[in-house]
């Protein structure tokens, strides 16, 4: 038993134990918050009683289905699960059994709430059990909600599950080509749209000895398969020396099953989308301005990006859910960085949008589509993630933008209409992934409330 294992453990008991502590502390507003929007929310629906009441009668028809949403742990599922609600549809919300604590099952949105076997350990298992799901609650439309390296497995199911169930999602060889940024690049060249040079490297050596153009254009080392940390990584090449990339990549896993690319860094502002799409024609559609860790959301009205992915879902007949990340270079032409086949937390910009459940269900091109966030849509955003960006602030005028952004938007998870989930997933759901933590005396990245959980090394 080294010294570096014990100060190792005893840095973990200390950053879960620290971090408990805090949420004990706010947990008295938390729920101060909860119960105030509960009771204006109760006083404003006993005035309003019966224009809601007919709203009830128009979404109870024959039209009704059973919805069931994946990655119940997710801001974006809870998100669509109250968009499905809100059209009159039932929802039943899923998640892996490692977070069966999920805040979201309180939701007024969510009819029942499960748990299925995770994919990655045991894919035989997690087709039965969502297959089990499917049978007996009569699902008969499915909108997965994925991590990154879980869209595949969904997609599996496709085959397993009964006839009469729609999974809402691209096959397998699809999202294999679409998650894969060199795959993904070759796709939109084939076509005509922009996207930066990029090139698929299987060793460190392969990279050591690439030869860069001389153009002095930088590029970018990404991994290809998601890693919750290397993804962060925004190392810049050439180095400065053979020397010093050498360094860079010792102990990054680049091999021929585990590819990396290289791809030229156009310097510009990012955005990211997220598009629902029937059949080549898009449905519904947001853009916002993006960041490295994705925390906030506005709506932007940006043309080019839209035609892009007009093109690109047209070209390749698309239904399911896709987004994209961008840049936009100085010269205006829009670049796709790279392509994830699911929904994106952008997605929670539509909370008071009521045409959401028609642009997933719905088999022709809506009347108005895209559908895109509505005028009175405020910025979305995580309160926790907000106030841990106080540690950052280091001037009164960082404190007033700071707070001025607050004030302008909303929380991603606290509805008025349902608050529960908000108190819930700070002070329940997180507590208890902290009280995992400790136990196994495990350290961790950050917290991401956006999708609930720990970020961890070598986690999911």
């Amino acid at each position: 038993m080294n010294s570096q294992s014990i100060s190792d453990r005893t840095l973990a008991e200390l950053q879960n134990l620290a971090t408990l502590a805090l949420l004990y502390v706010v947990f008295p507003v938390n729920l101060i918050i909860v119960a105030i929007t509960l009771i204006i929310h109760t006083l404003n629906s006993q005035a309003n009683s019966e224009t809601n009441s007919a709203n009830v009668r128009i979404n109870s028809g024959s039209n009704q289905r059973t919805v069931l949403i994946t990655g119940g742990k997710m801001t974006k599922a809870l998100q669509l699960a109250r968009s499905f609600h809100a059209a009159g549809h039932r929802v039943i919300l899923v998640e892996i059994d490692k977070y069966w604590m999920t805040g979201h099952r309180f939701s007024k949105a969510v009819d029942r709430f499960y748990t299925v076997a995770s994919p990655r350990t045991d894919l035989e298992a997690f087709l039965q059990d969502l297959t089990a799901i499917v049978k007996q609650e009569q699902v008969n439309f499915l909108v997965p909600v994925t991590a990154a390296n879980e869209s595949y497995y969904t997609a599996l199911a496709k085959s397993s599950l009964p006839s009469s169930c729609e999974v809402f999602q691209f096959d397998t060889d699809l999202i294999r080509r679409l998650d894969d940024k060199y795959e993904f690049s070759q796709m939109a060249n084939a076509i005509g749209l922009s996207v930066p040079r990029t090139f698929r490297i299987t060793s460190p050596e392969q990279l050591l000895d690439f030869e860069f153009p001389s153009d002095s254009s930088r590029y970018i080392f990404k991994n290809i398969a998601y890693d919750a940390v290397h993804r962060l990584d925004m190392t810049q090449y050439p180095m400065a020396s053979r020397q010093a990339a050498q360094a860079q990549l010792q102990g990054l896993p680049i091999r021929a099953d585990n590819p990396w690319v290289l791809q030229e860094f156009i310097p510009g502002q990012e955005y990211c989308t997220h598009s629902t799409v029937q059949n080549g024609k898009i449905q519904l559609h947001c853009c916002s301005r993006s960041s490295a860790f994705q925390v906030n959301y506005e709506q932007v009205d940006h043309p080019k990006i839209l035609e892009w992915v007009t093109r690109f879902v047209e070209a390749y007949q698309l239904t399911g859910q896709i987004s994209f990340d961008f840049i936009e270079a100085q010269n205006g032409t829009v670049y796709a960085i790279e392509c994830n086949p699911r929904t994106h937390s952008a997605i929670t910009l539509f909370y008071n949008h009521p045409g959401v459940a028609d642009a997933y269900l719905s088999k022709q091109p809506l009347p108005d589509a895209p559908l895109q966030p509505l005028p009175s849509s405020k910025p979305t955003y995580w309160t926790y993630h907000e106030l841990w960006r106080l540690t950052a602030i280091r001037s009164s005028s960082d404190f007033i933008q700071w707070f001025n952004s607050l004030l302008r938007g909303k929380d991603a998870i606290l509805q008025a209409a349902d608050p529960l989930p908000f108190l819930m997933v700070h002070h329940w759901h997180i507590p208890l992934l902290l009280l995992n933590a400790l136990q196994r005396q495990k350290r961790w990245v950050r917290i991401d409330f956006n999708i609930g959980k720990l970020v961890e090394l070598g986690g999911d």
